[in-house]
């Protein structure tokens, strides 16, 4: 078994030139012509392999034919480390150099009802840099195709492949490359891109994934795993608004920024000063490229397009307004596109991974474990809510805002530290915090929506009865709203019992 350690980057197919003439490139060796590779991929009718994380590939190269077996791992920043297994292929399948048993006995299993499932189709140029002796990284440009029946997909890429050397050494080279051409990693591997044409299923938007941190690791390395973990959610739902320009893209692009801010915040004691606060103005920066758009999505989905549909007599007045934020958004919408920038992304995303490989903690590590670290951060964020929760007791906006965004910062430690918590409590004490949140949220939005009301009105005063009224609207629930979150937050914060009470108590006992 070999062990593939590669890193993944997407690029406009216009961009193919300037890549060949970066310098980086240009000091590389190309190693032999171009050479163009056609691939089949097999699987079952039912797709048994994608099922369990295995391509099978057949790959023509010349006279060259190879056999692959690819197990499916996690990939961060475009980098991927997966076993494979590799060797000629005679015209039949051969699962014999297979050594995990599990993959090998499944193979076999479904060896007779094996068919192509889809194929690509690239030009392939390698390259082979070595800065120096201990560094060798070939770097392999694929230009062409994936195809599965009908349907066609463009493909362009650039592999870094570590043939020697440290993984940061690949993160590295990509991110000099990126300081110059718009290279986006990308965590989709050739196969899951081929299986996703053949399903005719566009991608979703990845949500935040549930947190993997284990007891045994001390705070730098528990920051570092989540971290890695919201860059995914950042990498995935930039490439999908890049393709699919989605609204929900953009939406949990925003989600990464805010979880990676709010990580930094709650780490921050064992981060090196300069690299938490740096990062914290970058991630707000990006996401603030975005929220003018959600806004609106917001403004139109959720507070006009229910009282358009509950109220069809007072359609005719509301038409006006409507109208006005549907050319707002627009403007918004185009404005986040261009806003979403691949090679800026590129750039950023290979930047913090960069910082991450090489962030180096402080004495703190080694004085506290991750379970006393965890119930002092929690219980520090309760403390801010509760600070947060008295000053909106006046039902002033700005402070039902700064509860919401507290509550939002509690969720997101508790769900940072859910593996160290009981998993019941978890859920419970999660549900209740994503409720209030999700009523000062609806809150908040109101908020906005009359402040954006008041602008247009000045503007054209013809669309001030349609605001009032659609303000008037959710005035009822707007009231009621806030009386509940005050209430359910009161009860929420007080609670002798939370998720953490254990790891309190086993911190004094230590």
């Amino acid at each position: 078994m070999a062990r593939e350690i590669e890193l993944k980057l997407s690029l406009p197919r216009r961009s193919v030139s300037a890549l060949r003439r970066h310098p980086l490139l240009a000091a590389s060796a190309q190693l032999g012509r171009a050479v163009t590779l056609d691939n089949v991929y097999h699987d079952t009718p039912d797709l048994a392999l994608r099922k369990a994380g295995v391509a099978l590939r057949i790959r023509v190269a010349g006279r060259r034919r190879l056999q692959t077996v690819k197990a499916a791992s996690a990939s961060t920043a475009g980098l991927t480390s997966r076993p494979e297994w590799e060797q000629p292929w005679s015209g039949a399948f051969d699962f014999s150099e297979v050594d995990d048993a599990h993959i090998r006995a499944l193979l076999e299993r479904h060896a007779a009802a094996l068919v192509p499932v889809f194929s690509t189709r690239f030009r392939r140029t390698t390259y082979r840099y070595a800065p120096s002796a201990d560094i060798e990284i070939l770097l392999m440009i694929d230009s062409g195709e994936i195809v599965a029946g009908e349907q066609r997909q463009p493909l362009c890429e650039l592999e870094l492949e570590l043939v020697h050397g440290d993984p940061l050494d690949l993160v590295q080279l990509a991110a000099r490359l990126a300081e110059d051409l718009p290279l986006l990693p990308d965590d989709r591997s050739k196969a899951e891109r081929g299986y996703r044409l053949h399903s005719g299923k566009p991608p979703r938007p990845m949500r935040a994934e549930a947190s993997t941190i284990t007891p045994d690791m001390d705070p730098l390395q528990a920051f570092r795993a989540l971290a890695f973990s919201c860059l995914r959610q950042w990498q995935a739902n930039a490439a999908g608004a890049l393709d699919h320009q989605g609204p929900e893209f953009i939406h949990q692009l925003r989600v990464s920024q805010r979880r990676l801010r709010s990580l930094m915040r709650i780490f921050r004691a064992v981060l090196p000063e300069e690299f938490a606060a740096d990062w914290s103005v970058r991630l707000k920066n990006n996401a603030e490229r975005f929220g003018e758009a959600r806004d609106l999505d917001v403004l139109d989905e959720e507070l006009l397009a229910p009282v358009a549909t509950w109220s069809p007599g007072d359609a005719a007045r509301l038409q006006r307004l409507r109208g006005t934020v549907a050319d707002a958004r627009r403007q918004a919408r185009a404005q986040a596109e261009r806003a979403l920038d691949a090679a800026e992304q590129g750039r950023l995303v290979l930047a913090l991974a960069e910082a991450l490989m090489c962030l180096t903690g402080n004495d703190l590590i080694d004085s506290v474990d991750l379970r006393g670290f965890a119930a002092l951060q929690l219980e520090r964020l309760r403390r801010r809510a509760r600070r947060r929760h008295r000053a909106a007791l006046d039902r002033v906006p700005a402070h039902l805002h700064a509860l919401r965004i507290a509550f939002k910062q509690l969720r997101y430690g508790v769900e940072f530290f859910a593996p160290l918590l009981p998993r019941k409590a978890v859920r419970d004490y999660v549900g209740a915090l994503t409720r209030t949140q999700n009523a000062l949220g609806f809150i908040h939005d109101v908020d906005i929506a009359r402040g954006r009301f008041e602008v247009w009105a000045m503007a054209n005063a013809q669309l001030d009865a349609a605001a009032a009224y659609v303000c008037g609207w959710h005035g009822p629930r707007y009231g009621a709203l806030t009386e509940t979150a005050l209430h359910d937050s009161r009860a929420l914060l007080a609670a002798r019992k939370v998720p953490w009470t254990k790891l309190r108590r086993s911190r004094g006992a230590t």
